[in-house]
This record gives C-alpha cells, structure tokens and sequence, in this order.
C-alpha cells in the first residue's frame, strides 16, 4: 500500500495538508499562502473558559479544519470528511482508503507524536498530517512541518487519531472527493471570498471574543493579570500566548507573515495595488507581535515582571488591534470588479 506520493514542507500543517492534498487530484497552483487566505485562515480568539495546558484556549487562526473547507468550498471542490465512533472502524476504513491510493487528511493529537523532539509535544488536538500509505506494517506520514516523509507504527497512529481532550480529533479523515479545472477566473473568485470572509470575523463580529475587539480586549487584560492572577499563573498564560502565537507552524507574527504573502499572490490575480499596501501592514502587525512575545517571554522566565513590563505587553496588542483594524478596513473598500 505504497502510493506516489510527492511530500510538501508547509509552516502550518493544514496549510499544507490542504495544499498537498490538492496537488494530488492535479491542482498545482496553489501555496500555502494562497490556501490560507482563500480559506479564511487569519483570526483571533481568546476563551479564558477553556484552559489547554494550563493556560486560557488562544488562536491566531480560524478553527481546526476551515481551512479545508473554506478552500475547496471557493474552488468548487467537493470534500469528504468523516469521524468514527470506535478505532476498529477508524483503521478498517483509513485501511481501505490506502488500498484505493487515496491520500488521506487526518487530524490528531501532537502530545503522543513520536517523530516530534519531546520539547514541542503537548496536549493539542488541532495537528493535521496526510496518511499516504503502508509499508511493513507501518503507516507513511507526511506531516507539513516536517522536512520529510515518517512514519507510525499501527499503534502509533491510533494514538493520535483518538487522542482525548478538546477538540479531540476521533479518528477524522478528509480528503477532496474530485477535482476541477481552476481557471484564472475561479482564483480570482475565491480570492474575493476569502478576504469578505475574514474581513467578516476580524472587525463585523461585534463582542470582544474574537477578531480586532479580542485583541485589545486581551491587551487590556493582560494589564491586569499581575495582580488579578499572580505571577506565575499570568506566566502561564503569556507562555500559552507565546506558543500559540510562535510555536505551532503559524509561520511566526500569529500567522500574519503568511496573510501578508497571501495578499502579495492576490495582487497577480487583482491588478489593486492597495494590496501590496495592506500586505505591508500585515507584515508591521506580525513583527509587532513578535516583539509582543520577547516582552512575554521576558516576563515568563522571570526576567521582568514590574506592572509597567506587564503595561508594555498590554500595549502591544492594543496597537496591533488598532493596525489590523485599519487593515481590514482598506480591504473592505477595494472595488474588485472595477
């Protein structure tokens, strides 16, 4: 059950799970930037109420598995995506789709991955991999943030297919079911879509959970959390940010390098050279975030933590809302069709 197989390294995994797969029913032109702003994949969401790792639920991207969805949904791309109520039925079908040479999405949990250095394990069930094989028992992995192809042994890939906790993945397998001809006019649509779409959840959702209101909402917070939480609790979480934000494959700045990268590919489609100006801007907000986490860091490890280090964080973000505030605000006046 070996199958032609071309691997594809990708910051994000279901960037380029996505991606990866697309290439296998012969759509070629699309990158991992491409993919990730068509699907919609740019977001920010904090849920004090849901702790993972003992820290407050934090994304920077959309959640787990949009970013398939919203891609092939724009390109006309009809998917197939099923979970399983027991890891019996789980392996007979991931089984049989191998032995049809069917490339396979999965989703899983990171914790139980053996390919991944101890350091970069733990309890996170939003990681995407392709299952593209098996060979001696074993099933062949290309995992995107990996630089080549691995491998689990039955054991192994059972684990992390019904890891436990949120978000827990119970075996899902996605795949596109067939493929179309995207033509240069199809690109150009999705394109559009993709931005309406974030535009909508980043500055059109009103409350501060997530988008633009979330981060300064954080920002503020965050100016609180010495006192309110205590040292090493307010630790916890600006590390919680710091990984979410810098360690999971975001392509560093909270995934706002790779949006910046998607609007300068756009520009190849759509002649808007407001574009390459907001595609700047993207660029400030991820380096501005970066240096949101060396602040975060700093304070974590204990090497400042006084209430104005914490005001310096906060201030951070507060400034970040305001940029990507104005950034989505320029794209919602592009004209696409003039």
């Amino acid at each position: 059950m070996k199958n032609e197989f071309k691997h594809l390294q990708a910051a994000h995994c279901e960037n380029g799970v996505t991606t990866n797969l697309l290439r296998t029913i012969g759509i070629e032109n699309m990158t991992e930037p491409m993919t990730f702003g068509i699907g919609s994949g740019l977001f920010y969401v904090l849920l004090p109420f849901l702790k993972i790792n003992n820290g407050p639920a934090i994304a920077f991207r959309t959640m787990p598995g949009r970013i398939f969805k919203r891609t092939c949904a724009a390109l006309d791309i009809p998917v197939f995506r099923k979970k399983f109520s027991s890891k019996e039925s789980g392996k007979k079908f991931l089984d049989e789709c191998l032995d049809k040479g069917q490339a396979v999405g999965c989703q899983v949990g990171v914790y139980y991955l053996t390919y991944f250095p101890k350091e970069y394990r733990f309890h996170f069930n939003a990681h995407n991999m392709i299952v593209f094989g098996k060979e001696n028992g074993r099933y062949l992995i290309s995992d995107p943030v990996m630089e080549t192809v691995t491998s689990l042994s039955e054991y192994e890939l059972e684990r992390v297919r019904f890891a436990k906790g949120p978000f827990a993945p119970r075996g899902q397998i996605y795949y596109p079911k067939e493929s179309r001809i995207i033509t240069d006019e199809v690109m150009r649509n999705a394109i559009v879509k993709g931005i309406k779409n974030n535009i909508f959840h980043m500055i059109q959702i009103p409350g501060t959970v997530v988008g633009v209101n979330a981060i300064a909402h954080t920002g503020k917070k965050i100016k609180k959390w010495r006192d309110k939480l205590g040292p090493q609790k307010a630790g916890l979480y600006l590390a919680q940010l710091v990984r979410m934000q810098e360690e999971i494959g975001t392509g560093g700045g909270g995934f706002r390098y790779i949006y910046a990268a998607f609007l300068q590919q756009a520009h190849a489609y759509h002649a808007k050279d407001e574009l390459l100006e907001i595609s700047k801007t993207f660029t400030q907000s991820g380096d501005i975030w970066r240096n949101a986490a060396v602040q975060a860091a700093g304070i974590y490890k204990g090497r400042i933590g006084s209430q104005a280090d914490y005001d310096v964080m906060g201030d951070y973000l507060l400034e970040i809302a305001e940029l990507e505030k104005s950034a989505f605000r320029a794209l919602s006046k592009i004209k696409w069709n003039s």
